[in-house]
């Protein structure tokens, strides 16, 4: 099976194609640099993405605190990892980077904050 990708890890943006048989790379053409080469195998074998989303804020000056995985998950987990944030409450103050899950849907990847929410003012 032959797959084309286009690499996003740096500018150049190089049309990779990649040749997988029975399970395993045979070939990759068309990457300008190593990172592509990386990328392209690991887009065709296992690919993974940053999953963002939001939860709730209790007490805050938001309603809602937009949240983020430490680090990129498998595709096939991404599902797995909204459902599980689906009813997450934090209280107020929460600060950016604090870790709002701990090993989401057993990635082994955390749920992040990404922004200061401060106590609703009084």
């Amino acid at each position: 099976m032959l797959s084309d990708v286009v690499c996003v890890r740096c500018p150049r943006s190089c049309l990779i194609r990649v040749a997988v048989e029975e399970g395993s790379v045979k070939s990759v053409e068309g990457y300008g640099c190593r990172l592509g080469f990386e990328y392209a195998v690991e887009e065709v074998t296992n690919p993974k993405r940053t999953v963002c989303s939001t939860v709730r804020v209790v007490g805050g000056r938001y309603p809602r605190l937009p949240v983020r995985t430490s680090e990129p998950v498998p595709k096939s987990k991404i599902r797995e990892v909204v459902e599980a944030l689906r009813g997450v409450t934090v209280k107020a103050p929460v600060r950016r980077g604090e870790v709002i899950v701990r090993n989401v849907a057993g990635t082994g990847a955390d749920v992040v904050a990404e922004m200061d929410v401060e106590p609703e003012a009084a």
